[in-house]
């Protein structure tokens, strides 16, 4: 199998993701395709050490910068971008799949204009893995679409079950709507809706959780708009962070802490890695005609090497497929621009 990473897209790249390519080629037995340039990649490949690996350069001369804030624009100018030949790579099936920690709407942009929408789907979305008390939950979606309509996020719940069926191993995973109240007439518009198209869909809907409940472990896959998603998403990371710095600095503060701290090392140990998004690698970009994922942008060497990983795990479940299947199979079509009617 073979993955194409843009090595130029991250805050901390080439450096870092050429190290998790290196990482991903030892330990996962895929050959990776460093997208940038060649040059570049050449001289960062020799500092790490990967002579006899299957990590080759695949040169592109343009970077799209992570502050860019409109990526199409900035696509249709950079025709040679690293993240545009990387999915290009994945379109022309001379790879697997595609792994970008850059500009986040550009490497979404590029999934969906090099390897184009599955049939049938009208809004790709980004599903993220959520770490819960019970193991984890599928977030959909995490920031591809601000704005939806009812029918949007009833595909989002089609294309994450389909997900979690092949990728978790859930043979019928519960599907939640995120809202500020469990009754089906809590939300807005969109939300109370969304509830009537789920509730009627062939799903395993478990009606509405609030907030609060995602952590817990309420539900497998949690749908919600791009934009409440995003904020989710980053209010965890920061929470995360958070209770990181409050336990450090509370240790600090008692000699008595230190030595508890020093006992309970290992299950603090263990807590940071189920709360480390590093540990997850990245997001699928769910209802394109390929595989795409999206790392975060402070993504170091381990967390790309997830990221690769969660690509390799999608194309061996043949996720891209089941969601076309899923798609096809359902029995009502909603097509965008028509208020969600049935076709």
């Amino acid at each position: 199998m073979r993955i194409a990473l843009d090595a130029m897209g991250g805050d901390l790249a080439p450096g870092e993701t050429v190290a998790g390519a290196v990482l991903a080629a030892k330990e996962l037995g895929v050959e990776v395709a460093l997208v940038g340039d060649s040059e570049t990649m050449e001289a960062t490949l020799a500092s790490c050490g990967a002579r006899d690996l299957p990590v080759f350069v695949v040169h592109a001369s343009q970077v799209v910068p992570m502050d860019e804030h409109h990526p199409v624009d900035a696509l249709r100018r950079m025709r040679d971008a690293s993240v545009l030949v990387a999915a290009d790579l994945v379109a022309r099936g001379e790879a697997s799949a595609m792994v970008s920690a850059g500009n986040t709407g550009a490497a979404m942009v590029a999934a969906i204009m090099r390897l184009k929408r599955i049939r049938g789907v009208d809004r790709p979305a980004v599903a993220t893995v959520f770490p819960t008390t019970t193991g984890h939950c599928l977030l959909i979606d995490g920031g591809a679409n601000s704005e939806c309509r009812p029918h949007h996020l009833l595909s989002f719940a089609q294309m994450a079950t389909a997900y979690a069926k092949s990728v978790m191993r859930r043979p019928r995973p519960t599907v939640a709507l995120l809202s500020n109240g469990e009754e089906a007439t809590k939300g807005t518009e969109l939300i109370i809706a969304a509830h009537d198209l789920l509730r009627e869909a062939d799903l395993n809907f478990i009606g509405n959780i609030e907030g609060k409940d995602i952590p817990l472990g309420r539900a497998d896959v949690v749908v919600t708009d791009g934009f409440t998603g995003n904020i989710v998403l980053k209010l965890a990371e920061g929470v995360g962070e958070a209770i990181v710095f409050m336990l450090k600095d509370s240790i600090a503060k008692s000699p008595i802490y230190k030595i508890g701290a020093l006992l309970a090392r290992p299950a603090l140990r263990a807590l940071a890695r189920r709360m480390d998004y590093s540990e997850y690698g990245g997001a699928l970009l769910l209802g394109v005609n390929g595989v795409a994922v999206i790392a975060h942008g402070r993504s170091r060497a381990k967390a790309i090497k997830n990221a690769v990983r969660a690509a390799k795990a999608a194309c061996d479940a043949n996720v891209v497929e089941s969601i076309a299947a899923t798609v096809a199979s359902t029995a009502r079509g909603y097509e965008g621009g028509n208020d969600g009617a049935v076709q």
